[in-house]
């Protein structure tokens, strides 16, 4: 890991954005972060606030760090790890400092690890990885306790304790790459986990292989897109699949559509998209879709949420944190201009990518109805 530094400018794309337009892409979310350090969906709008949950606001950190506002971003840090609950989890939502709804969600409380490990990477700052390595820890193996028997994470543990009876497959995928930063980062502090290796390879496999294990979420884009983005799906499988979905979900000239079946295309979709494309590998696509989805730029440098193309207005209405995060992220692999530029596509030197055998009948996979949690009642203190 190479010695502290913070010295690089904000990514650029070249004839897209600049490294000023992202700048003021990153100040658009620090004026939105809360006192405490949280940093909320957007800021109250016609009166209603919106809310703060654990995933977003990582990415929201990631986006201040790539673009160089380090201070920001440690206070999203400080935060997070100061509202961690002792099971490991993170509320799904709050609403200005308020929880609202207090199951634990599986991907909100894996994500940190992609989070410290990034931040890591970009500041090369071993004190802070240290001091955050107990709540990833803690986060990770609460997430793990809700691996079935076959390898697919439930979405929540509900608040009573019992956990989701079924799994998402964007939310498994995120926690594939999750996991991998996790492995990474313990490694890096000499602290191996080697179950959390198993479980990963596990998950992959069964994100790659066995649809059936997730609810049916196929209207979504994000489950056309999020196995490819995270991971588990790469090579020939990921160009088949990203192809197989292109016509669904993208429109040309606007974006990608949020759902299939409604009119309206959205910027943080967009770009994720584009890290997908990008870490699979079709970098003219991706360039061409970043460039596209910059009619959602607001003035301010603040991306609108999304464009309802036959209205012909913006939709919801807001210019969201986490849509400015996934503008800036994206920014940053197409030019690869720091050193957390390659996050997607790549972990500890290693391609960001499944390894699973060779003939996946031999995984060893529970059917459906004979894949019970691996640990239904257990919780990690």
């Amino acid at each position: 890991m190479r010695p502290e530094s913070t010295a690089h400018r904000p990514p650029s794309v070249p004839g897209i954005v600049t490294a000023e337009d992202m700048l003021a892409t990153a100040h658009s979310i620090v004026a939105q972060q809360e006192p405490s350090g949280a940093i909320p969906w957007f800021s109250p709008t016609a009166g209603v606030p919106g809310h703060v949950d654990a995933w977003n606001h990582v990415e929201a950190a990631m986006a201040l760090t790539t673009a160089g506002l380090r201070e920001p971003a440690r206070r999203a840090y400080e935060w997070l790890r100061s509202v961690q609950r002792p099971d490991g989890s993170w509320p799904a939502k709050w609403v200005l400092g308020e929880v609202t709804e207090a199951g634990g969600e599986s991907n909100h409380a894996a994500y940190v690890a992609v989070g410290v490990w990034h931040e890591l990477l970009m500041t090369g700052d071993e004190e802070f990885a240290r001091r955050m390595w107990p709540t990833v820890r803690r986060a990770v193996d609460f997430t793990i306790d809700l691996q079935t028997h076959r390898g697919e994470i439930l979405w929540i543990r509900h608040p009573d304790g019992t956990p989701a009876d079924h799994a998402l497959l964007t939310g498994c995928s995120s926690i594939y790459q999750s996991l991998r930063c996790a492995v990474a980062l313990a490694e890096h502090l000499q602290r191996p986990q080697p179950d959390w290796e198993l479980a990963a390879d596990q998950l992959g496999h069964v994100v790659a292989r066995h649809p059936e294990a997730f609810a049916d979420k196929s209207r979504w884009s994000m489950d056309w897109y999020y196995p490819v983005l995270a991971g588990p799906v790469r090579g020939a499988d990921a160009a088949r699949r990203l192809a197989e979905g292109w016509d669904t979900f993208v429109v040309e000239g606007l974006g990608c559509r949020c759902v299939s079946d409604q009119p309206w295309v959205t910027a943080a979709e967009s770009c994720e998209l584009v890290l997908a494309l990008d870490a699979a590998g079709d970098r003219d696509r991706a360039l061409e879709l970043f460039a596209t989805i910059q009619h959602l730029r607001h003035e301010d440098g603040s991306y609108w949420t999304g464009w309802q193309f036959e209205n012909r207005r913006h939709f919801p209405g807001d210019r969201s944190t986490y849509t400015a995060a996934a503008v800036i992220l994206a920014a940053d692999a197409l030019c690869g201009g720091t050193p957390g530029a390659a996050l997607f596509k790549e972990i500890a030197g290693r391609p960001l990518g499944p390894s699973e055998p060779a003939d996946p009948a031999a995984c060893g996979c529970v059917p459906a109805t004979q894949a019970p949690l691996a640990n239904p009642v257990r919780t990690r203190i």
